[in-house]
């Protein structure tokens, strides 16, 4: 159980701006669009819009510095995607990264998934300190030997060089969505990941690269009925057939492999009934989820809307088990929100190792964490100007009208230029990553 002290008393652990994300400023291609974990949080990983990963590692503890352990450096850098042209629909691909998701490590080597809106490439990240010399039919620089120079039979010996990280693509998984990939999800029997677009749902093999197998597809014969898209989907952690995916009209169905091959019939429909007194005409907007995640013990789910995080119980269909208000205060800022596009924004939501603490983003680089068993609350704001190394991040306050204190922020003073939509925590610990626009920030609880 987390104490207080996690959440007046976290320490900043590194802010610098890495170099990559200074270049290209004009086109936003520095924006992180993904922050992600692996399995041990050993290694964090981010996607940029212009279709760059940069993979961080986590330092060993040293004898001498033992407060050093739990800083991320930088372990590779790799252009993950590229600008295409769909010439047949005269429809340009952007190169932007929109999901990242980890393999379990099988042996030395690491292996992550990275979409963009068309293509799903896995990639391998291995490190070699050793080269191979002493060729037969090729001297030193790689060049073919003449076969009459060749006398003697040489053994090849591996020298040691300096460690170099290697990112190779080792599968492309391209032509299977006509509509703009918003979620992968890779499935606990390591061999199978899903891709999710507006429409449709593919299921693949991580072996198998030009065929998938479509088991959702809500796309009507007209589209003119179309009602609602696909916002996002996720596979059980532990049971392999069974997957969840959310809707823009706020629907929550889980889907049951084993039922049928297709899974347009849903097995449970979470959704909750809207009030007719909060009825206005950006509920239908405001109720879209934007992100859904199971618990890592897979016996709750948790949805972000616009204004709310629900925990929902996958036993109970009829409400959410917790409802918690990110930035309730924003209501009565819907119409201006409206016009200036932010009440389309996509705010992703993550849970704590144990499945007791909830985070997502907000406005003015504002984050927000709740306590699901104390109930307390508190929102912290990931910003250059008010942090540096190792400093205390203290609670932020919005007050709404009236009198504002010394430390409370108006409602009417929120920059939504700087919005954090991405943010990841460790798998067991309690450091958290979170992406503000181009600047990424890792933060950790207090230490002595």
């Amino acid at each position: 159980v987390l104490k207080l002290i996690f959440y007046t008393q976290f320490c900043f652990f590194f802010m610098d701006t890495i170099e990559w994300f200074n270049c290209n400023t004009q086109k936003g291609s520095d924006i992180i669009s993904t922050v992600e974990f692996n399995s041990t949080g050993e290694l964090l990983a981010t996607g940029d819009k212009g279709g760059r990963v940069v993979v961080f590692q986590r330092e060993q503890e040293s004898k001498n510095q033992p407060h050093r352990r739990g800083e991320y450096n930088v372990y590779s850098t790799f252009q993950s995607h590229e600008p295409e042209f769909d010439y047949l629909k005269s429809l340009e691909i952007e190169e932007k990264i929109n999901k990242i998701r980890w393999l379990p490590q099988q042996n030395a080597a690491y292996f992550l998934l990275s979409t963009n809106d068309k293509t799903v490439k896995l990639w391998k990240i291995s490190e070699r300190d050793k080269r191979p010399e002493g060729y037969n039919l090729t001297d030193e620089e790689g060049r073919i030997r003449d076969p009459t120079t060749i006398t003697t039979l040489r053994v090849p010996v591996l020298r040691p060089m300096d460690l170099m990280v290697e990112a190779t693509p080792r599968r492309i998984f391209s032509n299977a969505h006509t509509y703009h990939i918003n979620s992968i999800s890779v499935n606990s029997d390591y061999e199978t990941y899903m891709s999710t677009d507006d429409l449709r749902i593919n299921l693949w093999n991580l072996e198998i690269t030009n065929q998938s197998f479509n088991i959702v597809d809500i796309k009507p014969a007209n589209l003119e009925e179309l009602t609602e898209v696909i916002t996002a989907a996720e596979f059980h952690p532990n049971q392999c057939n069974t997957f969840v995916y959310s809707s823009s009209k706020g629907s929550i169905r889980l889907c049951d492999m084993r039922t049928s091959a297709l899974c347009d019939n849903h097995s449970k429909l979470f959704e909750e009934p809207e009030d007719p007194s909060n009825r206005s005409f950006f509920s239908e907007i405001i109720s879209s989820i934007s992100d859904v995640k199971f618990s890592h013990s897979g016996r709750y789910l948790m949805t972000r809307d616009y204004l709310t995080v629900k925990v929902w119980d996958i036993n109970m269909e009829s409400k959410p088990l917790e409802t918690y208000q990110v930035h309730d205060y924003l209501r009565s800022k819907l119409c201006s929100l409206y016009e200036n596009d932010c009440i389309f924004d996509k705010f992703e939501c993550v849970w704590n190792g144990t499945d007791s603490v909830l985070m997502t983003g907000s406005y003015n680089n504002f984050f927000r964490m709740f306590d699901r068993n104390t109930k307390r609350d508190v929102t912290l704001e990931a910003s250059r100007e008010n942090s540096k190394p190792r400093a205390i991040l203290k609670p932020r306050k919005v007050c709404v009208g009236g009198k504002r204190r010394k430390d409370e922020i108006s409602v009417d003073s929120l920059d939504f230029s700087k919005k954090i939509l991405h943010t990841a925590w460790h798998p067991n610990e309690n450091i958290i990553a979170v992406a503000a626009t181009n600047n990424l920030y890792i933060f950790q609880d207090k230490v002595n």
